[in-house]
């Protein structure tokens, strides 16, 4: 296997970096290509045919939008597959094997902004099907993202990047520092959020509040994880990937989450949805409304339910409540309490997002509020977890990710702070950071990446 949690996925990224090097530039998309189809067949295979015709299908009308109908036939072609195999299952119940296709709601999303930035006049039509399909099958992004676009990602496959050791080395932590965001948090907290979403009448206020709370760090230290282990491996090939994640627990309005959680999918909503509907450009109700379907969208991008919908619709209705608010004053203790705001409208949010309806997500709302106790800090059984030990270390690992986090937030690069290290001290760290890595890692029972599902 070579999913991404898998040694496989180690093997296969270092492989392709040794043939990367090694590869004539000209050559490399090639290389890239190759390596794109035989992941996504290993993870996927069944999928792979939809992939192929979908690409094709907006290559032939990419070259061709001059005309109305046949830009308007290579978006239906795009959206097609999604709609087909992602919305349809969900509204009819059908559990074939195609009804959660990999990757779909990443490919389809991106071989549209393809077809658009070509009507636009932003770029030239791909005259190779090869290379549209490199693209679209582009195996660091298929399964989650970030989203790329394709006069940012494919004249990178030609330029001559070459061997730098320090910036391979760099990648190299960077990946590691997902994996333990994925291994040692987001797994560990998995433990947790599943049982109380399962049962919450079994828990007290204090046991759903946690449970609430850490699927929004499961969620983040899941997704952001996975982006730092595509990104180091991109670095380690002399690729720049857009970054997904700034911080977001940071936010102090909703507006501010977005421009921190998800970034490129906020941007692909920004630039093919919101400012096609009209923007910012128009009455303050005419801006609401924008917003506001901006945001269904995504909800319905994410899922064919009613608590995505509920999800979504959430989100737009705050941040347009917000562009009527008064101007914001400064000072700590406001920016704070702003930014606890945020905060709960996150987690709020994203426990109709995580419940698996919308009366389960009123179950936990309503046990929060009505029922007793607090045995959040001494039943760790109760949560599934093995022991006390297990419950300080997930502690321990969200307390890493927020430092590193606090640190990042002031512009402080803890790479760059290790590499001017001396030596003795340098691989001292390295050796902590091993030891720390092994020792509050998750290595068996751990899920798949949450954000695969989309």
């Amino acid at each position: 296997m070579i999913a991404v949690t898998s040694p496989g996925f180690v093997l296969f990224a270092a492989l392709l970096a040794g043939l990367w090097y090694v590869c004539p530039p000209p050559r490399r998309w090639q290389l890239m290509l190759g390596a794109n189809l035989v992941f996504y067949a290993v993870l996927c295979w069944q999928a792979l045919p939809v992939l192929l015709a979908c690409t094709f299908l907006v290559w032939w009308c990419g070259r061709r939008t001059a005309t109305k109908g046949t830009f308007c036939a290579g978006l239906a072609a795009a959206l097609f597959p999604l709609l087909l195999l992602k919305y349809l299952p969900a509204a009819f119940g059908w559990q074939g094997k195609l009804a959660n296709a990999l990757g779909i709601g990443y490919f389809t999303l991106q071989l549209i902004s393809y077809l658009c930035d070509v009507r636009r006049g932003k770029i030239l039509p791909e005259e190779q099907y090869a290379r549209l399909l490199c693209y679209a099958s582009f195996f660091l992004s298929i399964t989650q993202g970030p989203f790329n676009r394709y006069d940012e990602l494919m004249p990178q496959m030609d330029r001559p990047a070459r061997w730098d050791t320090a910036r391979v080395w760099r990648g190299v932590q960077r990946s590691a520092w997902g994996y333990f965001k994925k291994l040692a948090v987001a797994d560990r907290a998995a433990v947790v959020v599943d049982a109380v979403f399962a049962n919450p009448a079994a828990y007290d206020r204090t046991q759903l509040l946690l449970g609430s709370v850490l699927f929004t760090v499961q969620l983040y230290a899941d997704f952001s994880g996975y982006t730092d282990i595509v990104l180091g491996v991109g670095e380690v090939l002399g690729l720049t990937l857009p970054e997904n994640f700034r911080q977001p627990f940071f936010a102090d309005s909703v507006k501010d989450i977005w421009a921190r959680w998800h970034i490129s999918l906020s941007r692909w909503l920004r630039d093919y949805v919101y400012i096609p509907l009209g923007g910012s450009r128009c009455t303050k109700a005419q801006k609401d409304r924008n917003l506001l379907l901006t945001f269904l969208v995504s909800g319905l991008w994410h899922g064919a339910g009613w608590t995505y919908l509920v999800w979504g619709g959430l989100h737009g209705l705050c941040q347009a409540a917000e562009n009527h608010l008064p101007p914001r004053r400064g000072g700590r203790i406001r920016h704070a309490l702003r930014m606890a705001g945020a905060f709960g409208v996150l987690v709020g949010a994203f426990v109709i997002f995580r419940a698996s309806s919308l009366s389960n997500a009123a179950q936990i709302f309503r046990g929060i509020l009505c029922n007793g106790g607090h045995a959040v800090f001494s039943n760790y059984w109760e949560l599934g977890l093995t022991s006390m030990q297990e419950q300080l270390t997930l502690y321990a690992g969200i307390v890493c990710l927020l430092a590193v986090d606090v640190l990042h937030e002031r512009g402080i690069s803890l790479r760059e702070k290790i590499a001017a290290l001396p030596l003795p001290a340098r691989w001292a760290v390295y050796e902590m950071a091993v030891f720390a890595f092994l020792f509050m890692g998750r290595f068996l029972g751990g899920g798949s990446f949450l954000y695969a599902r989309f």
